[in-house]
Protein backbone atom coordinates (compact mmCIF):
# COMPACT_ATOMS: atom_id res chain seq x y z
CA UNK A 1 0.00 0.00 0.00
CA UNK A 2 2.80 2.30 0.56
CA UNK A 3 3.78 2.26 -3.17
CA UNK A 4 0.35 3.59 -4.23
CA UNK A 5 0.96 6.58 -1.89
CA UNK A 6 4.21 7.04 -3.23
CA UNK A 7 3.15 6.94 -6.67
CA UNK A 8 0.50 9.11 -5.66
CA UNK A 9 2.31 12.04 -3.88
CA UNK A 10 5.02 11.53 -6.40
CA UNK A 11 2.48 12.75 -8.92
CA UNK A 12 1.44 15.56 -6.28
CA UNK A 13 4.71 17.19 -5.74
CA UNK A 14 5.63 17.61 -9.67
CA UNK A 15 2.44 19.72 -10.57
CA UNK A 16 3.68 22.74 -12.11
CA UNK A 17 3.47 25.99 -10.23
CA UNK A 18 0.29 27.16 -12.46
CA UNK A 19 -1.30 23.93 -11.77
CA UNK A 20 -0.72 24.52 -7.90
CA UNK A 21 -2.11 27.63 -8.23
CA UNK A 22 -5.38 26.58 -9.98
CA UNK A 23 -5.22 23.52 -7.10
CA UNK A 24 -5.90 26.13 -4.61
CA UNK A 25 -8.75 27.69 -6.18
CA UNK A 26 -12.06 26.08 -4.57
CA UNK A 27 -13.85 23.61 -6.39
CA UNK A 28 -10.91 23.07 -8.54
CA UNK A 29 -8.83 21.49 -5.75
CA UNK A 30 -10.80 18.73 -5.55
CA UNK A 31 -10.93 18.35 -9.30
CA UNK A 32 -7.47 18.41 -9.51
CA UNK A 33 -6.31 15.72 -6.67
CA UNK A 34 -8.92 13.25 -8.16
CA UNK A 35 -7.40 13.57 -11.18
CA UNK A 36 -3.39 12.61 -9.67
CA UNK A 37 -5.51 9.69 -8.07
CA UNK A 38 -6.42 8.62 -11.58
CA UNK A 39 -3.09 9.57 -13.54
CA UNK A 40 -1.32 7.94 -10.79
CA UNK A 41 -3.71 4.31 -11.21
CA UNK A 42 -3.02 4.39 -14.98
CA UNK A 43 0.66 4.61 -14.23
CA UNK A 44 0.50 1.67 -12.15
CA UNK A 45 -1.61 -0.41 -15.13
CA UNK A 46 0.78 0.91 -17.77
CA UNK A 47 3.53 -0.74 -15.97
CA UNK A 48 1.73 -3.95 -15.36
CA UNK A 49 0.59 -3.89 -19.27
CA UNK A 50 4.36 -3.50 -19.54
CA UNK A 51 5.37 -6.84 -17.75
CA UNK A 52 2.50 -8.56 -19.01
CA UNK A 53 4.02 -7.70 -23.00
CA UNK A 54 7.24 -8.64 -21.54
CA UNK A 55 6.04 -12.10 -20.50
CA UNK A 56 3.89 -12.63 -23.46
CA UNK A 57 7.36 -12.25 -25.64
CA UNK A 58 8.81 -14.77 -22.93
CA UNK A 59 5.91 -17.04 -23.77
CA UNK A 60 6.26 -16.41 -27.89
CA UNK A 61 10.19 -17.52 -27.22
CA UNK A 62 8.93 -20.33 -25.37
CA UNK A 63 6.72 -21.41 -27.82
CA UNK A 64 9.38 -21.18 -30.83
CA UNK A 65 11.69 -23.11 -28.95
CA UNK A 66 8.94 -26.09 -28.32
CA UNK A 67 7.87 -25.45 -32.14
CA UNK A 68 11.73 -26.44 -32.80
CA UNK A 69 11.78 -29.21 -30.76
CA UNK A 70 8.67 -30.85 -32.40
CA UNK A 71 6.61 -31.07 -28.99
CA UNK A 72 3.36 -30.15 -30.93
CA UNK A 73 1.00 -32.33 -28.55
CA UNK A 74 1.49 -28.67 -26.43
CA UNK A 75 1.08 -25.92 -28.81
CA UNK A 76 -2.39 -26.14 -28.35
CA UNK A 77 -1.60 -25.28 -24.56
CA UNK A 78 0.94 -22.41 -25.62
CA UNK A 79 -1.75 -21.19 -28.03
CA UNK A 80 -4.37 -20.50 -25.64
CA UNK A 81 -2.20 -19.39 -23.08
CA UNK A 82 -1.39 -16.15 -25.68
CA UNK A 83 -4.49 -15.78 -26.64
CA UNK A 84 -5.38 -15.37 -22.39
CA UNK A 85 -2.27 -13.01 -21.86
CA UNK A 86 -3.69 -10.83 -24.45
CA UNK A 87 -7.09 -10.74 -23.09
CA UNK A 88 -5.66 -9.76 -19.69
CA UNK A 89 -3.56 -7.41 -20.82
CA UNK A 90 -5.61 -5.66 -23.14
CA UNK A 91 -8.08 -5.80 -19.76
CA UNK A 92 -5.70 -4.02 -17.69
CA UNK A 93 -4.68 -1.76 -20.31
CA UNK A 94 -8.42 -0.17 -20.96
CA UNK A 95 -9.97 -0.73 -17.13
CA UNK A 96 -12.05 1.97 -16.24
CA UNK A 97 -10.32 5.00 -14.89
CA UNK A 98 -12.41 5.66 -12.19
CA UNK A 99 -15.04 8.39 -13.38
CA UNK A 100 -18.87 8.33 -12.95
CA UNK A 101 -21.26 10.26 -15.28
CA UNK A 102 -22.89 13.66 -13.58
CA UNK A 103 -26.71 11.43 -13.48
CA UNK A 104 -24.60 8.39 -12.24
CA UNK A 105 -26.51 7.05 -8.97
CA UNK A 106 -22.78 6.01 -7.59
CA UNK A 107 -20.43 8.85 -7.29
CA UNK A 108 -16.82 7.83 -7.49
CA UNK A 109 -14.82 9.80 -4.36
CA UNK A 110 -11.44 10.33 -3.30
CA UNK A 111 -11.58 7.03 -0.99
CA UNK A 112 -13.08 4.76 -4.11
CA UNK A 113 -10.20 6.16 -6.18
CA UNK A 114 -7.43 5.29 -3.12
CA UNK A 115 -8.91 1.64 -2.91
CA UNK A 116 -8.50 1.39 -6.85
CA UNK A 117 -4.73 2.72 -7.07
CA UNK A 118 -4.27 0.29 -3.77
CA UNK A 119 -5.88 -2.44 -5.63
CA UNK A 120 -3.98 -2.52 -8.91
CA UNK A 121 -0.79 -1.74 -7.01
CA UNK A 122 -2.01 -5.43 -5.14
CA UNK A 123 -2.38 -6.87 -8.81
CA UNK A 124 1.42 -6.47 -9.13
CA UNK A 125 2.54 -9.24 -6.82
CA UNK A 126 0.37 -10.92 -9.01
CA UNK A 127 1.74 -10.27 -12.21
CA UNK A 128 5.35 -10.79 -10.59
CA UNK A 129 4.35 -14.29 -9.47
CA UNK A 130 3.23 -14.87 -13.45
CA UNK A 131 6.19 -13.30 -15.00
CA UNK A 132 8.15 -15.57 -12.51
CA UNK A 133 6.50 -18.77 -13.22
CA UNK A 134 6.89 -17.64 -17.18
CA UNK A 135 10.89 -16.90 -16.64
CA UNK A 136 11.11 -20.27 -14.59
CA UNK A 137 9.64 -22.02 -17.82
CA UNK A 138 12.66 -20.32 -20.05
CA UNK A 139 15.05 -20.73 -17.95
CA UNK A 140 14.30 -24.73 -18.10
CA UNK A 141 13.93 -24.76 -21.27
CA UNK A 142 17.23 -22.88 -22.18
CA UNK A 143 18.53 -25.74 -20.08
CA UNK A 144 17.17 -28.20 -22.08
CA UNK A 145 15.06 -29.89 -19.84
CA UNK A 146 11.51 -30.33 -21.23
CA UNK A 147 10.15 -32.89 -18.49
CA UNK A 148 6.50 -32.24 -17.23
CA UNK A 149 6.40 -29.29 -20.21
CA UNK A 150 2.28 -29.87 -20.43
CA UNK A 151 2.33 -29.81 -16.43
CA UNK A 152 4.56 -26.66 -16.14
CA UNK A 153 2.44 -24.79 -19.13
CA UNK A 154 -0.64 -25.91 -17.28
CA UNK A 155 0.60 -23.95 -14.09
CA UNK A 156 1.44 -20.85 -15.98
CA UNK A 157 -2.53 -20.66 -17.43
CA UNK A 158 -3.71 -21.45 -14.01
CA UNK A 159 -1.73 -18.08 -12.42
CA UNK A 160 -3.25 -16.36 -15.41
CA UNK A 161 -6.76 -17.76 -14.14
CA UNK A 162 -5.81 -16.31 -10.76
CA UNK A 163 -4.80 -12.81 -12.12
CA UNK A 164 -7.71 -12.56 -14.17
CA UNK A 165 -10.51 -13.53 -11.57
CA UNK A 166 -8.70 -11.00 -9.26
CA UNK A 167 -8.64 -7.75 -11.93
CA UNK A 168 -12.65 -8.92 -12.48
CA UNK A 169 -12.63 -8.23 -8.70
CA UNK A 170 -11.61 -4.83 -9.21
CA UNK A 171 -15.03 -2.59 -9.86
CA UNK A 172 -16.34 -4.03 -6.73
CA UNK A 173 -12.77 -2.90 -4.56
CA UNK A 174 -13.01 -0.12 -6.14
CA UNK A 175 -17.15 0.78 -5.37
CA UNK A 176 -16.63 -0.51 -1.65
CA UNK A 177 -18.57 -3.89 -2.22
CA UNK A 178 -15.44 -6.57 -1.59
CA UNK A 179 -12.31 -5.84 0.23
Amino acid sequence: MSENKDVYAQAKSQMRLSERIAAALPGFRGYKEKELRRESDKLIRNHLTLKLSKGKDNVRNIAQRIADKRYIDVMPDIDRLVAKMDRITEKINHASYGYSGFFDTVKIKEDNLDRMIAYDNQLLDGVNTLTDAIDQLKTQLVGGDYTALKDKIQGVTDKFDMLEDAFDKRQEVIMGVNA
